[in-house]
This record gives structure tokens, C-alpha cells and sequence, in this order.
């Protein structure tokens, strides 16, 4: 521990200005017009990790924004890693609510301020300074291969196709990802559970356009008002989704589970002041932690349509649009979610609207098991690092491709992440605390230690 110390010491700020250089990159997938930025990121992606000691590094193109895969291997007998992370980030909307620019990375208060801070460049740069690390000092112990794509933040459309065409290039004993987060800075935990994502876009239309409010109003009917109402009905009182069949497949866990889930230390008080609410809600019966962990949730991202520019504009909209997303718990397969969704929109729509339905993206929920010996190497390497034993979670989030790993690659999946509920991922001032950036590279290597042994 001392040398990774010492390593990090030397080269804190060349790891600082090389992470920024990432972040200067405009890599937002779900955004056309950043597709060549997508390529920018991807020829840093080579660099980075060919300075940092692999063999080799290959950029493949996809029918969407390409893959980069590099490896070193030490000793084809030896076991081997393989590192899973992303390059692209979302959209900045809403721009004003950002104090500085979100793609040049400013440090206040022991954060790095910038989109991708921490999801994922900031923690994806956690596993190339540990590897990095591992080579120049000559304690690599296990063969690494890098997995690095573009469109995880659009659902991975592509990267389950890349990994069957390229079964025996990724072949691995273990998968390896940092795109999570932690209870608190002081309290560790590994996450051993993903929801799973259906994730659907709405139309509705009425009249063929738009209309004056005073001449029509009242006698057609208006798209926005008649999607607000299905979309109300699709919850109930008790915040439970109404949807026919939704829980069919939900995994219902055990008491015993349920009892050590709620061992994890968590300030409801703190959680509600740390987002500016006035109080949580969700599915009656279940704590705060088990409605983001162990069950399925429904809302709405986005809804629009109609005028909404400044001062007044008295139409009934020709269309409405919503965008949807179902978190889904494992068992729930997202194909027939979003299948269910579909038919129940449709169903349920007056006959003086016609609806259109679409599945933008998705994938199903993942468990891991805490008996694996590979936990058990993280467990040991955070408690070296942080000075407690780790608290196993299930994390609100979802990662849509780590299932498709196991299916494909038959390899499981360990979830090393660093990040706090206060980094503001996906929002604005995303930001990452560089005592766990740091903190990331000495638990990795400790990892890399106590796995291969």
C-alpha cells in the first residue's frame, strides 16, 4: 500500500490533466451531431492505455459509436480481467443550472466539477491508473483486457452484438466495473444488484394541427390533457404500477434478505436534504432503500408538447410526447414490460386520440451472489483501504449490458464503485470527491492482490 501511495503521490496531477483531457471531450451518444466527438474520445481511450502498459489497443466500429478493446497478457495460465466501462455521457440540459462549464473540469471543494467527473470517466480512469500502476511497478499478477464503449448512456443498442461476434477476443474469468457508487465516503459497500430498464417513448396525437383554444377548446380532445390522464391512472394511491401483469415475474425477497438489506446505514433526513425534497415517496409497505433496490419503479422523464416558449400562445396542441421508464427487478423480463406498456397505452387512450408507442432501449436486472470468491477479494481490498468491511447493496441503477455479459460471456460481473448520491450523475454539477478517486486506485490494486491470490 505504501508504493501505491508513493506511485499516486508522484503522479496525482499528470492522472488529474490526463482524466480532464477525457472530460474536455463532448461525448454525449444520445446527441448526432457529437458523433465525431465519440471518435475523439475513442483515439484518447488508445493513448490513455497504451502510455499505461497494454499490448496492444484496437478501435472497432459498430453500426452505432465504437468500441475500444485493448489487453496485456501476462501468462495465458493466469486468470483474467476483464475492465467494462463507457466513454459517453448525457446531455448538460438544463446549461444555466451549472455553475461552471460542464466540460471544463474545475476542482472546488475537493471535487472535480465537469460532466463525466464521475460517470463514467472519473471512475473509469479509477481502473486505468490502478492497471497503470500494476505494470510500471511489475505487480500485475493477472492477464487485463479493456472493454470501452459509446452508447451506454443509450442502452448498449450494439454491444451485446460486438461481444457474441467477438466471444473469444473477450474471454474472461471475471468482469470488473466501476460505474457505481458507495453509502458514503466513510462507508463502503459493493453492489450486488442492478434494476433492470424499460425505457419507452409516448406520442399522442389529436387533430392534424395545432388549434386555436377558444375556437376548439372544449369540443376536441387535446393530446396533452388525455396523456397526462393515462399516464396519472398508471399508479395508484399506494404508488403501486396498475399495469396488468407488471409484477407477474417480480422476485419477491426473502425476510431474511430484506433484514440484512436494512442493515446499511441510511439517514432518511439527510437523503431528503441532500436532494431539496420535502419528503420521499413510493410503493407502500417498503423502506426508501428497498423501493430504489428490491422493486420495480414507473415514471415519467420528459413530457412535452404544445407552446411553451415565453409569454402565451392559445392552442390545443396537435401532439404530446412522453418519455418513459420502467426500473424492473430481476425476473422481469424488459421486453415484455415494455410489450405491456405498449398494450396498455393503447388500451386505455380515448378513441378520439390515436397513440404510438416506442421502445427506445433496455435490460434486465442483475444479481450477484456475496459468496463469490471474487467479492470476497473486493470486500478484503476495500477494508484495507476505507478501514471497514464493505456493505453489500442493491443498487436503484441500472447497467443494461452486465446481464448480457453473463449470457454471453458466462462470466460474472463485480461492481467496484466509488462514486456518492451528492455527485449529481446524469444531472447538473456532476462532480466526483478526489480523496475517492484516489481512494478507487489504491482499493483496485488491492483487488487485482487478493483475487489472483
Amino acid at each position: 500500500m505504501e508504493k501505491v501511495n508513493q506511485y499516486i503521490a508522484l503522479h496525482q496531477d499528470r492522472f488529474l490533466e490526463e482524466l480532464f483531457g477525457l472530460i474536455r471531450i463532448q461525448s454525449i451518444s444520445s446527441l448526432a451531431e457529437k458523433r465525431s466527438e465519440m471518435d475523439r474520445a475513442a483515439d484518447y481511450w488508445v493513448k490513455i492505455l497504451t502510455e499505461a502498459g497494454v499490448e496492444r489497443a484496437t478501435i472497432f466500429q459498430t453500426p452505432g459509436n465504437p468500441v475500444v478493446f485493448a489487453e496485456r497478457i501476462i501468462d495465458p495460465a493466469k486468470p483474467t480481467i476483464l475492465v467494462y466501462a463507457h466513454m459517453d455521457v448525457m446531455p448538460v440540459d438544463p446549461i444555466d443550472k451549472w455553475v461552471s462549464n460542464p466540460f471544463e473540469p474545475e476542482i472546488r471543494d475537493g471535487r472535480i466539477w465537469a460532466r463525466g467527473a464521475n460517470d463514467d470517466k472519473g471512475q473509469s480512469f479509477i481502473q486505468a491508473k490502478a492497471f497503470e500502476y500494476m505494470v510500471k511497478s511489475n505487480t500485475l499478477n493477472c492477464n487485463v483486457k479493456f472493454l470501452i464503449e459509446g452508447e451506454e448512456e443509450v442502452g448498449s443498442p450494439n454491444l451485446a452484438a460486438f461481444c457474441a461476434e467477438h466471444k473469444e477476443l473477450l474471454k474472461t474469468d471475471l468482469i470488473l466495473v466501476s460505474d457505481t457508487g458507495m453509502i458514503a465516503h466513510d462507508i463502503p459497500s459493493i453492489t450486488v444488484g442492478l434494476r433492470g430498464l424499460a425505457y419507452l417513448q409516448v406520442e399522442v396525437t389529436g387533430p392534424d394541427r395545432d388549434l386555436h383554444s377558444g375556437l376548439f377548446g372544449g369540443a376536441v380532445a387535446n393530446p396533452l390533457t388525455e396523456l397526462c390522464k393515462m399516464i396519472a391512472g398508471i399508479t395508484d394511491t399506494d404508488h403501486k404500477i396498475t399495469v396488468p401483469g407488471f409484477y407477474d415475474d417480480v422476485e419477491e425477497v426473502s425476510e431474511s434478505e430484506r433484514a440484512m438489506l436494512a442493515k446499511a446505514p441510511f439517514d432518511e433526513n439527510g437523503y431528503i436534504a441532500s436532494i431539496g425534497a420535502n419528503n420521499v415517496q413510493g410503493e407502500a409497505g417498503y423502506s426508501t432503500m428497498e423501493r430504489t433496490g428490491i422493486r420495480p419503479a414507473f415514471d415519467v422523464c420528459g413530457i412535452w408538447g404544445g407552446y411553451t416558449g415565453e409569454g402565451a400562445k392559445t392552442v390545443i396542441p396537435s401532439k404530446a410526447y412522453a418519455k418513459i421508464s420502467a426500473r424492473l427487478v430481476p425476473n422481469q423480463d424488459h421486453h415484455k414490460i415494455a410489450d405491456l406498456l405498449k398494450n396498455y397505452f393503447e388500451s386505455i387512450a380515448s378513441d378520439c386520440i390515436k397513440v404510438k408507442v416506442t421502445s427506445l432501449h433496455g435490460g434486465p436486472g442483475y444479481v450477484c451472489p456475496i459468496d463469490l470468491p471474487a467479492y470476497r477479494a473486493a470486500e478484503a481490498a476495500y477494508q484495507e483501504v476505507f478501514g471497514i468491511r464493505p456493505v453489500p447493496v442493491r443498487s436503484g441503477g441500472s447497467i443494461p449490458i452486465i446481464s448480457a455479459f453473463e449470457q454471453i460471456l458466462g462470466a460474472k460481473t463485480i461492481l467496484m464503485g466509488f462514486g456518492l448520491e451528492s455527485d449529481a450523475i446524469h444531472s447538473p454539477n456532476e462532480n466526483f470527491l478526489l480523496q475517492n478517486f484516489f481512494n478507487g486506485i489504491r482499493t483496485v490494486t488491492r483487488f487485482y492482490h487478493h483475487f489472483a491470490g
